[in-house]
């Protein structure tokens, strides 16, 4: 006989204090207060009865973390979300990329980077970033390279450096998240730095720095002689 384990169930907005619900939240604090969930929760609206919607806003956000530009098809295949609220979520995100300022963000410093990839902190499991630039070290684009533990098996530099070789990039940083909130870098993350470099150098692709972040802050290994 095994023992059962209780799965935890996502609390329903509802069942939330007033002050902690995401509609509330925005209205006190502001958008920009709010994770991606809780965002996404605010766009989808409501669940239904088998599915909450900070359930159904989580699945969503691990789709898009994956898949940016999911289309319809693949919002609709996710339970809970139908034709309306489907085409709602795509119809907010293509604006919000339309109205990306023109200009390009400039990197000098790792302080630069951080609000750029600060509301990935939220993340429950590590994900592995690289931010491609330009030569005058303007930001081109945040991708998510891979999703769970660092190391070698999962961060190959066949998808980290995928879309700076695509938009030409002369220069990525990297960055993960630590769940746990320890900015120490572990084996793992000296090890998977080194690569990259190596890597990078090959291509010509110049590895700047490597950004270790939580919600309360990161750390930089260039600025902490550790790269």
């Amino acid at each position: 006989m095994k023992y059962l384990i209780d799965q935890p169930t996502e609390q329903r907005i509802k069942e939330m204090a007033v002050c902690d619900r995401p509609r509330e939240r925005m209205l006190q604090k502001g958008a920009q207060a709010l994770s991606d969930q809780e965002l996404l929760t605010i766009l989808i609206g409501s669940g239904n009865r088998g599915r909450s919607v900070r359930t159904i806003a989580k699945e969503l956000l691990e789709l898009l973390d994956k898949k940016p530009l999911a289309t319809n098809e693949d919002l609709m295949a996710i339970s809970g979300l139908g034709l309306a609220k489907a085409t709602l979520i795509g119809a907010a995100l293509e604006l919000g990329r339309r109205k990306l300022p023109a200009k390009k963000r400039q990197i000098s410093t790792p302080s630069d980077i951080y609000p750029l990839i600060r509301h990935y902190a939220t993340r429950m499991q590590e994900h592995f970033l690289s931010i491609c630039l330009n030569g005058a070290h303007e930001v081109l684009s945040v991708n998510v390279c891979s999703i769970g533990l660092v190391n070698r098996t999962i961060v190959h530099p066949r998808e980290v450096f995928t879309e700076a070789v695509r938009q030409r990039s002369t220069a990525i940083l990297v960055a993960h998240n630590h769940p746990s909130g320890n900015l120490e870098p572990s084996p793992e993350d000296k090890d998977v730095t080194r690569r990259l470099k190596q890597a990078g150098d090959i291509l010509g692709i110049k590895v700047l720095d490597h950004l270790i972040f939580s919600e309360d802050g990161y750390l930089s290994m260039l600025e902490g002689s550790l790269f």
